[in-house]
């Protein structure tokens, strides 16, 4: 993979540009998706955004979420653009496999493939250029560098703030986590001179839920949770039959797992979710507990050091036994004994 500043010129050519990020996106793919759409468009490309899957209704708010492409729902007229594309951008992901069934059409895609991402371990052969940044706060972050470095930072408009700023503060989780270091702030005040009303973008991600939302949190924080105070660890399970009650939509479940790490002496929280055709994991943790190497190991996945995600293709009760056993097991290898 060679560095995206060599991409920078040849971007002052006109081109056919697709943007894409992993499946089910959250605040910072769609976010930096369409920050980037926003400044490719302006650049004078022909540019499109195809997600692989649908997404959180909170999102549809954002500028240009309107023009996005849900893949699952458009395959034809998504796969044709794809193939038709000079340039790919893949945003926050570093393995096709996070793109779900869009990952083959990647694969045979014959434009150059740009990687934006700050996860660890990415599949640098996959992608002809790009930057991997695992000290970032956010793809988001990244994408305002892509757009400082490339010496288009007077182009930064509300648009594209109110863009960035989203997957700022939801992969900072409002600059409380560790990675909100001081670019992050110097960022979002440069997002702040351009006119953003940060306020206006909080209630769009956080206060913009239904009732039923709240009241499915009320019932798997008091019957779907238990708490191993032994490894400073907290589990949530969600079977299936709590969705389908609660009428449980996309990006309902967004930041559950973040509500044990609340708990005095929690270190790591865990949520498994009961999907359709597989069981999905969440990992979140403080200080030196490396969730990022727990999931690889364990459960297929992989993210941050302090947040990732995992798969499961067992059932609910046997995907739960075996985190159990694992944590009984490698517990102190994990610091969290």
């Amino acid at each position: 993979m060679q560095p995206i500043e060599q991409i920078y010129t040849r971007l002052d050519q006109p081109a056919k540009i697709v943007i894409t990020t992993h499946q089910k996106p959250d605040p910072d793919a769609m976010g930096s998706s369409l920050a980037l759409y926003h400044l490719l468009v302006r650049w004078g490309h022909q540019v499109t955004v195809i997600s692989p899957t649908n997404w959180a209704s909170f999102l549809d708010w954002m500028p240009g979420a309107d023009k996005v492409l849900n893949y699952e729902i458009t395959r034809e007229k998504s796969e044709a653009i794809i193939m038709a594309a000079d340039w790919l951008f893949c945003l926050d992901f570093n393995t096709p496999i996070r793109t779900k069934h869009l990952s083959p059409v990647l694969a045979k895609a014959p434009g150059s493939k740009v990687l934006i991402d700050h996860h660890q371990q990415p599949a640098v052969d996959f992608f002809q250029y790009g930057v991997s940044d695992t000290g970032k706060s956010s793809t988001c972050e990244m994408v305002y560098d892509f757009m400082v470095s490339s010496g288009k930072a007077s182009w930064l408009d509300t648009d594209m703030a109110q863009c960035l700023y989203a997957g700022l503060i939801g992969d900072t989780g409002s600059f409380r986590f560790p990675a909100a270091g001081a670019s992050v702030h110097r960022m979002a005040a440069h997002l702040k001179s351009v006119g953003l009303n940060h306020t206006l973008v909080h209630e769009h991600i956080y206060d913009s839920f239904l009732e039923n939302r709240l009241r499915f949190i009320g019932h798997v924080l008091t019957n779907r949770m238990e708490v191993f105070y032994e490894f400073n660890t907290a589990l949530i399970y969600v079977p299936k039959s709590d969705l389908l009650k609660y009428d449980i939509k996309t990006g309902d479940t967004e930041g559950l797992v973040n509500y044990p790490l609340s708990i005095q002496g929690i270190k790591m929280a865990a949520i498994v979710i009961d999907r359709d055709e597989e069981r999905k994991w969440s990992f979140r943790s403080k200080g030196n507990v490396d969730v990022n190497t727990f999931a690889r190991r364990f459960f297929e996945g992989g993210g941050h050091f302090n947040a990732a995600g995992g798969r499961s293709s067992a059932s609910l009760e046997d995907t739960v036994k075996t985190f159990k056993k694992v944590l009984r097991e490698h517990a102190s290898e994990f610091q969290l004994t």
